[in-house]
């Protein structure tokens, strides 16, 4: 199995009056293929961790090489490239925009980067066929509910086929149902596309869903649990 994701010592320091260590020297490897979650209670570097590994945020110190590339030595320019070709990201929020249509939305991140209009909007009724919004693509997120609305931004994070899917706790604001139905999308996109997926999430049930768990304890892991064998 190849590694997606190699992190060995890493640090995040917030500088200020006081300085804040949000990451003490983290290490661990992530193989091609896998669901992770990064779990522990709020403070403990679990949202941190995965804005370095998204190359949303820039560590302090320690090395970080995803899909074989040594990140940290990459310029603005390139980080930006990589993380419109290889990463891809679902927030709490959605972050659609409003006055387009679902579809206009998935295909936004295409649009950066090369290639035929006519075979984005092909990929894009692709990825809302395959997070079931395909009946819904000419609706705009007001028409949408909640749970519709995050697997839009699903959809979207898909666009690009992304080496690794990113999602800072994608279901913090969905009910109880809409929680599951998104997880059991990401579980379902991980086996059939064998799409490497971290998230972070504060719900110790969602364990159930992923292969391995990195607890995170005041900038530490205390410790990775391995779920399914």
């Amino acid at each position: 199995m190849n590694i997606n994701i190699k992190v060995k010592n890493l640090e995040k320091i917030y500088m200020g009056k006081i300085e804040t260590h949000a990451l003490k020297g983290v290490t661990f490897n992530i193989e091609e293929g896998e669901f992770v979650a990064i779990m522990g209670r709020s403070g403990s570097g679990k949202s941190t961790l995965l804005h370095q590994l998204g190359l949303l945020d820039i560590p302090s110190k320690g090395t970080l090489i995803i899909d074989t590339v040594d990140v940290l030595k990459l310029d603005s320019r390139e980080k930006t490239l990589f993380r419109l070709q290889r990463l891809g990201y679902v927030f709490q929020e959605y972050a659609l925009i409003f006055e387009l249509t679902a579809l206009e939305n998935v295909l936004l991140p295409a649009f950066a980067l090369n290639g035929s209009q006519e075979g984005h909007r092909k990929r894009a009724i692709e990825m809302l066929d395959k997070v079931g919004l395909k009946e819904r693509a000419d609706h705009r997120p007001h028409e949408l509910s909640g749970g519709e609305q995050q697997r839009v931004a699903i959809a979207r994070a898909l666009i690009n086929s992304p080496k690794i899917l990113f999602a800072d706790e994608p279901m913090a604001n969905l009910d109880t149902k809409s929680s599951r139905q998104i997880l059991e999308l990401f579980q379902k996109l991980n086996k059939e596309l064998k799409q490497t997926i971290v998230m972070v999430t504060h719900e110790s049930e969602d364990k159930k869903y992923v292969d391995r768990v990195i607890w995170m304890k005041d900038g530490f892991i205390e410790k990775i649990d391995n779920i399914k064998k």
